[in-house]
This record gives C-alpha cells, sequence and structure tokens, in this order.
C-alpha cells in the first residue's frame, strides 16, 4: 500500500476527496434554490460631513404648524435618522442612549431660548441571548415577544434671556412605537402605535417612533440641478424610507408669549454625550435645506453646533446664495440681484406682517410660527407663495412643497421674477393622518412582491422551488423527491467525508517509517 506522502500529495487526495462529496451533495441541493441578489440604493438627508457618519444623531427635518384638529394647540414633528431601509434588520433603528433630542422655542424674537423640551431614550432588551429584534408576533407594546424596546422622558427646561430658570418633567418612562419589522411580526401595527400616543397633562400630546419618511423630493437635484438638462425630475427618492420621529403636540397658550404676540421661532438639536460625560452639540435644524444648499462645505459642522444668536457669521450665506447662481450656469436663467434681503426675512427675521417676531427681531435661522393663523381644511402645497398664509414660511406642515417652495425663492419669486421652478414631486406618496402625530405609518419590512407562486395569507411556495407546496397539497411530488434525494446525497457526501478522515488516519497509525 502506497505510504501518505509527506510532500501534501495525499492531503490534496483527501481534499479532492472532500470536495467531490460536496459536489455530490450539497450543491445539488443547492443547485435547486438559486437566489437573485437585491440591489441596494440609499441617500439621505446627510447635510454635513461629520453628522453623516452617525444616524442616531442626524436630525433631518423639523415641521411646525397649528394643529389641524386642535387649533389652539402647535404641533412640532422631527425626524432622525436619515434613509431607514424597512427590512434592515436585525439591528433595527432607535434613537441614541446617549443624546438629548432637544425642541427649541424662542418666543420674542432675541435668538435665545424661553423653552427647550427636551427628549432622552433609554434601551431595554429582554433576551440578550438571540439576536432576533422580536422572538414572535407583536401585539402590545408590552408584549414579551418584543424583544427590544425603548422608552423616554421628557424635560421642559424654562429659561429667561437664555439661562435656566427651571426645570420639569413632563413625562416619564414613556414607550415608544417599535420598528415595523413585517407583517408576520407585527400584524397590526396600527395598533402598536396607537398605545405609544401618549396625552400630557397640560392638553398635549407626545409621540416617539417609526414613521413614514414625510419629506418629498428628487435628490438627483445634487446631479447637477436635475442632470444638466431637467431629465432627473419626478422621482420621490425618499419614497418606501422611514424615520425615527419626535412628535410634540403643546397649547398655544404655553409657548407664545400672548395672543398679541403669537409668533414662535422654533428649531431642534441633538447633543450627544462625549467620552468625559459632557454634551456636545452635534446636529441642528430650523429651515429645511439651509445647511445642504445654503451653507457651504466650511460652514455645515460649524453651523450643528453653533447656537441661533451667532447667526451672523453665515449671512453672506443667505444675502449671497450660491444656488441662483448654479441655476444661471447651467440652465442660463439669469440669477437676482445681491444682496438678497428677501431671503433674510424668510430664513432669519420672519416676513412682515406675517410672522416676525416681536418685541425684537435679531436675525438667527429657525421655523416661525404665527400661531395666531388658524390652519385650512384644503392646505395649498406652496404655501404663502400661493396665498395659504398657514404654511411655509409661516412654520413648516408636513404637506408643504419646500422643494419647489425654496426653488421658487431663491430664483427671486419674492422680488418679482416669477416662475415655477420645480422638481415635479408635489406630495408624499403617503397620505398624513387627520389626528396626531400626523405622520404617515412606516413602511413595513415585508413590503415589496410575495415570493412567486404565492397570494397573500397562504402557505408558503417560493422561489426555492414548486416542492414547498401549500398545506395539504399532493403536488410537487417529483420535485420533492428531487429535494429528498439531494439532501440524501448530501448525507452521503458527508459519510463520504467521515469514511475518507477515518482512512487517512488508520494510515497515518500505521506508516511504515
Amino acid at each position: 500500500m502506497t505510504p501518505i506522502s509527506r510532500s501534501g500529495a495525499g492531503r490534496r487526495n483527501i481534499a479532492a476527496l472532500i470536495c467531490g462529496a460536496l459536489a455530490a451533495g450539497g450543491l445539488a441541493a443547492a443547485g435547486v434554490a438559486a437566489l437573485e441578489p437585491g440591489v441596494a440604493s440609499a441617500s439621505s438627508h446627510r447635510e454635513a460631513p461629520l453628522i453623516s457618519g452617525t444616524p442616531q444623531y442626524d436630525n433631518t427635518d423639523l415641521y411646525a404648524f397649528v394643529s389641524p384638529d386642535k387649533p389652539d394647540t402647535t404641533t412640532i414633528v422631527a425626524n432622525w435618522i436619515p434613509f431607514e431601509e424597512p427590512a434592515g434588520g436585525p439591528n433595527f433603528y432607535q434613537f441614541a442612549d446617549d443624546a438629548q433630542y432637544d425642541l427649541h422655542i424662542d418666543n420674542n424674537g432675541d435668538a435665545l431660548d424661553d423653552f427647550v423640551f427636551r427628549y432622552t431614550f433609554n434601551t431595554q432588551i429582554k433576551n440578550k441571548k438571540t439576536f432576533l429584534y422580536n422572538t414572535g408576533p407583536v401585539t402590545s407594546l408590552t408584549d414579551p415577544d418584543l424583544n427590544i424596546t425603548q422608552s423616554y422622558d421628557i424635560e421642559l427646561i424654562k429659561l429667561k434671556k437664555g439661562k435656566k430658570v427651571s426645570e420639569t418633567k413632563v413625562a416619564d418612562d414613556i414607550p415608544a412605537a417599535p420598528s415595523d419589522v413585517g407583517d408576520a411580526s407585527m400584524p397590526d401595527y396600527a395598533k402598536l402605535r396607537s398605545q405609544a400616543i401618549y396625552k400630557t397633562s397640560n392638553g398635549g400630546a407626545t409621540f416617539a417612533g417609526q414613521a413614514d419618511d414625510p419629506f418629498f423630493a428628487d435628490l438627483r437635484v445634487f446631479d447637477l440641478l436635475y442632470g444638466g438638462n431637467l431629465s432627473e425630475v419626478g422621482n420621490d427618492t425618499l419614497k418606501g424610507y422611514n424615520v425615527n420621529t419626535i412628535a410634540l403636540q403643546v397649547p398655544n397658550d404655553l409657548i407664545r408669549q400672548s395672543k398679541s404676540r403669537p409668533t414662535v421661532g422654533i428649531y431642534s438639536t441633538t447633543q450627544r454625550k462625549n467620552a468625559k460625560g459632557y454634551y456636545t452639540q452635534v446636529s441642528r435644524l430650523g429651515n429645511p435645506l439651509v445647511n445642504e444648499v445654503v451653507n457651504p462645505q466650511k460652514d455645515k459642522d460649524k453651523f450643528n453646533a453653533s447656537e441661533p444668536k451667532d447667526d451672523a457669521q453665515f449671512l453672506k450665506n443667505v444675502t449671497e446664495p450660491e444656488i441662483p447662481k448654479l441655476i444661471e450656469s447651467i440652465y442660463k436663467i439669469k440669477a437676482p440681484a445681491e444682496p438678497r434681503n428677501d431671503l433674510v426675512s424668510v430664513f432669519l427675521t420672519g416676513v412682515k406682517d406675517l410672522n416676525t417676531e416681536q418685541p425684537y427681531a435679531t436675525p438667527s435661522e429657525m421655523l416661525r410660527l404665527n400661531t395666531s393663523i388658524k390652519p385650512t381644511a384644503h392646505p395649498k402645497r406652496l404655501g404663502v407663495l400661493d396665498g395659504d398664509n398657514a404654511g411655509f414660511p409661516n412654520g413648516r406642515r408636513l404637506t408643504d412643497d419646500v422643494i419647489d417652495e425654496a426653488l421658487q425663492v431663491m430664483e427671486g419669486e419674492l422680488v418679482g421674477s416669477k416662475n415655477d421652478l420645480g422638481d415635479a414631486v408635489d406630495k408624499n406618496d403617503k397620505g398624513f393622518e387627520k389626528y396626531f402625530p400626523y405622520v404617515a405609518e412606516p413602511t413595513s419590512g415585508s413590503r415589496g412582491p410575495l415570493a412567486k407562486g404565492t397570494t397573500s395569507g397562504s402557505d408558503v411556495k417560493n422561489q426555492l422551488g414548486d416542492a414547498l407546496q401549500p398545506a395539504g397539497s399532493s403536488s410537487g411530488t417529483d420535485n420533492m423527491m428531487l429535494i429528498v434525494a439531494s439532501a440524501a446525497s448530501g448525507v452521503a457526501g458527508v459519510l463520504l467525508i467521515g469514511a475518507g478522515v477515518a482512512w487517512w488516519r488508520r494510515r497515518m497509525t500505521h506508516r511504515p517509517y
């Protein structure tokens, strides 16, 4: 009998034996289940270099409007974590435990906070020995099958001339709505969401959890302004993606100075705890698109760490904006004359006779909402530009088409240069709710076409092969035999490997040297 060679030829023979066994068995079974790879694509509202790498702290959008069904209240909606892929498990989307998510109110126009509503979150994991977000169908926020949950506290901080004078806990240990894993995991997501709406003692309400991204836009604007020839318009590139939402409804009388001074300035920030245990502001948002397309690269991270009282340092970005120059360069539409004082009123001071703050109007970047203007039953997507003073730039409603409004204003709509510029995306892909929190439910992780050959509610018969039949079906016997035969071949291959290894060990034990 030929001895095993030290040169490795014997080892190569064993390797060939193993490969042959795998080819005979395991790969035969695998051949039945050819799966098509998915194509992944994503973008985001990531407006600054540093924050783009930390999505849990990235504040994507801010909305503020007089509540349509409760006009004695104001609703603030702030979103975080851009472009959440609904099926993006097993680690789904959570607020950060080491962050302070703040909603700021300035009610006298001095660019200093008068109120801050602070949200802080805490994550709970029931079973750390499983990788699963949920271990079975979830029917309530207290369901033991919901393995990972979050709760939050709200503190109301009152300030005077920017200095804290009091701090009150408004809500404690409120459950947040989970990510919508899919229809099997969360068969009644609307019920889970309703359980996450909490009524506060002052007549308001709060909600935190996942929602459909309400921002609608064609983000191919960054491809040389829609392809350089307007060929890239009309596609809502945020369709189907979710965000994490904080929604707060508060009485108008709580946040405004008085009925005669009804305008409030609103902005949101994220503060992150650093290694020394101190909180540092890493994200800031007021008006839409400011840090995306108004501030240049050199100012983006600085803006995210700044306060409204210091916004004079960014004034030139508003009075000498880049967008009109780019449009003139690419599309030959003449840019309005500078300085652009009309943009100062939109972004920094409020519009005269609409939403300027009294008694001061210190230039500072934030949404400004006149709480005395009643909501309309038929909102116009272009807001103030179309005669609807309840819309942007008087606050911002979910339905306001801020892309079209911003483009038209940038091109001089307020200074006599009438235009109809836009991205051809005029509304969100999902309808908004009529009641708090108003945002649409998130897109489910089980979205998309069902497996081939199935219908909703049926047993599995999918692209793994026709051998997997609905319960009670007697068809598919030949294919089942193929699966069984392949599996048997696989078992035989494993046994063959075992026999080969045993033979090799015996040979090594009885080597003639």
